[in-house]
C-alpha cells in the first residue's frame, strides 16, 4: 500500500444520503486519501457517483468492489439491514473497514463481524463519530483533568423531531428487527460519546418504549411500529456519580442534543441543537461559587481534520479518517474500532433487559 489510502464507499450516491452530506466532503478535503472507487445499488447510479466525485473506479457489486487490488479502505454508508453482508465482504478480502454505526441490525451480527475483523488482522473504525468533534473531545479531557473536581451527577438529553411518520421507502424503519430506530441508532451514538466524556454505567435502570404505535408512510398509509421512540437511563457511573439520559424521537420542533457534568469544582455544560454526531457543538464552563456558564476555548491541537474539510457533519468524519488512517500507516488500533461496537451493541441489550424485566442491572 502507498503513502496514500486508497477508499472504496458502498453507497456513494450523487444525490442524496449520509456519504454525499459528511463521507465525500470529508473525503475530498483530506489529501492523504484517495476516493478511488463508489458503489451503488445500480449501473447507472454508479457512473454517475464516479463522474460527479472524480472516481477511479464505479461498481454495482460491492464484492467486486471490496476485492478490487486497489482499494485498501472500505466503507460502508448504507442503511443497517445491509452491514452485515457488505461488511463481510469487505473483511474477506482482506481489507480495512469503516462502517457507520450501528455495526449490525444487532450485537449477534457485530460479534460475528468483529470476530472476523480479528481473524484477518485489519484495521477496522466504527462511525460513532461524535468522538471526532473537537468541543467534545476537549469536554473528556476537561472532566479528566479535573475540571469539576469530584463528578458529582451528570445529565443528558437529546429529542429529535420525526417521530409522526417516514416516507414509503424508509417505512421499514417501523420494525426493530432492522436495527434502525431510536435504541440503536440515536441512543448509540448519544449514549456513547456521553459515557466516552464521563465514564461507564456500573449499575442502570432503563426505560424503552414505543410511544407512538403506527406511522404515516406519506402516501396514505400507515404501518404498525415496534421499534422503540424513547429511552430513559438513570444510574451509578464507575466513578460514583449519579447519571441520567432521555434519548426520544418527537413529533416537531426538537431541542436537540444536551449535556451537563456537576462536580465539587465547577460545572461542564454542551450543546447541539442537531444529533450529537452532527457536529457544531459548544461548550461552556463554570468554577467556583456565583460564576456563570461562560464559553470555552476548544484547542486547536484537538481539530485534526484538514482545513479543506468542511464544517459541520463533514468535519467529525474527517477526524475519524484520521483516526483510521493512522493506524493503518502504524499498525496500531484505530478507536472507536468494532470491539467498541460490540460494547456498545451489548450495553444497549442491557438497557433493552433492564426495561423488559423492570428492574435495575449491573454493567460489566
Amino acid at each position: 500500500m502507498t503513502d496514500t489510502i486508497r477508499v472504496g464507499i458502498i453507497g456513494a450516491n450523487a444525490s442524496y444520503g449520509w456519504s454525499k452530506r459528511a463521507h465525500l466532503p470529508a473525503l475530498l478535503g483530506m489529501p492523504d486519501f484517495e476516493l478511488t472507487a463508489v458503489c451503488t445499488s445500480r449501473p447507472e447510479t454508479a457512473g454517475e457517483s464516479k463522474a460527479f466525485y472524480g472516481a477511479n473506479l464505479a461498481f454495482h457489486d460491492y464484492t467486486e468492489m471490496a476485492n478490487h487490488p486497489d482499494v485498501d479502505l472500505v466503507v460502508v454508508s448504507v442503511s443497517v439491514p445491509a452491514h452485515y453482508g457488505m461488511v463481510t465482504a469487505g473483511l474477506q478480502a482482506g481489507k480495512h473497514v469503516f462502517c457507520e454505526w450501528p455495526l449490525g441490525a444487532n450485537t449477534v451480527e457485530a460479534v460475528e463481524l468483529t470476530s472476523l475483523a480479528h481473524d484477518k488482522g485489519v484495521r477496522t473504525l466504527i462511525g460513532l463519530q461524535a468522538r471526532g468533534g473537537p468541543a467534545l473531545l476537549r469536554l473528556r479531557e476537561l472532566v479528566a483533568e479535573g475540571y469539576v473536581g469530584d463528578m458529582l451527577s451528570c445529565n443528558m438529553t437529546m429529542f429529535l423531531p420525526g417521530l409522526m411518520g417516514r416516507g414509503a421507502d424508509r417505512a421499514w424503519m417501523a420494525d426493530r428487527a432492522n436495527g434502525a430506530n431510536s435504541l440503536s441508532i440515536a441512543s448509540g451514538h448519544a449514549l456513547d460519546i456521553f459515557c466516552h466524556c464521563v465514564g461507564e454505567f456500573s449499575e442502570l435502570s432503563a426505560q424503552v418504549s414505543v410511544q407512538l404505535g403506527q406511522w404515516s408512510t406519506g402516501d396514505g398509509n400507515t404501518v404498525d411500529v415496534s421499534a422503540p421512540d424513547n429511552v430513559m437511563v438513570s444510574g451509578t457511573l464507575e466513578n460514583g456519580a449519579a447519571a441520567s439520559a432521555h434519548i426520544a424521537t418527537i413529533p416537531w420542533n426538537g431541542s436537540g442534543w444536551r449535556m451537563e457534568v456537576y462536580g465539587t469544582q465547577g460545572t461542564l455544560s454542551a450543546c447541539s441543537q442537531e444529533m450529537v454526531q452532527y457536529g457544531d457543538v459548544r461548550l461552556y464552563g463554570a468554577q467556583g461559587a456565583g460564576q456563570p456558564l461562560q464559553p470555552l476555548e476548544v484547542p486547536s491541537r484537538l481539530s485534526l481534520a484538514p482545513e479543506g474539510v468542511p464544517a459541520g457533519e463533514p468535519y467529525n468524519v474527517a477526524q475519524l479518517y484520521r483516526f483510521i488512517g493512522d493506524a493503518i500507516r502504524d499498525g496500531s488500533d484505530a478507536q472507536p474500532d468494532f470491539d467498541t461496537a460490540v460494547a456498545r451493541h451489548r450495553f444497549l441489550d442491557l438497557l433493552q433487559e433492564s426495561s423488559d424485566e423492570g428492574r435495575r442491572v449491573k454493567v460489566g
